[in-house]
């Protein structure tokens, strides 16, 4: 996911507006890759967000990592603050005992409670758009309400 990773998609345009920027934390490294793929594509044309995924062990396994997760974070940190979306529960954890040490993740990491597909869709969307974490959060949290059927 060459467009993605450690924010490359962003273009100078996203650096100077100082873009919110989003990590999709998956147990496995290619739906990490994928949904981060998917984001950024609908996300359209302009300016984009930068988005990392996290997925996987480092030895590339499927699990979650505390070194990926971090490393994904200070890649897309801006200073407008980080959207971290989640796929499953232990992955919650991971992310909230990173948190919790303080250190580890950039300031203004927040842990985003959202649908893992639909949540990273609206969260790049919006914060490709220049939205602030709030925003973003808020954007992200709504697709609980999409309805499929």
């Amino acid at each position: 996911m060459s467009g993605s990773a450690g924010g490359a998609g962003a273009g100078s345009e996203a650096a100077a507006q100082k873009l919110v920027g989003v990590v999709l934390v998956s147990h496995s490294a290619a739906v990490a890759a994928a949904v981060a793929e998917l984001a950024t594509g609908l996300a359209g044309g302009g300016a984009s967000a930068p988005v990392a995924p996290a997925g996987g062990t480092p030895d590339g396994g499927l699990g979650t990592s505390s070194e990926l997760i971090a490393r994904a974070a200070a890649a897309v940190d801006g200073g407008a603050g980080v959207a971290v979306l989640v796929d499953l529960g232990s992955a919650v954890l991971t992310v909230k005992a990173l948190l919790a040490e303080g250190d580890e993740l950039p300031e203004g990491t927040r842990l985003i409670d959202a649908p893992f597909v639909e949540g990273a869709v609206a969260a790049v969307v919006t914060a490709s758009a220049g939205a602030d974490l709030d925003a973003v959060e808020a954007a992200a949290a709504e697709a609980y309400d999409y309805r499929k059927a």
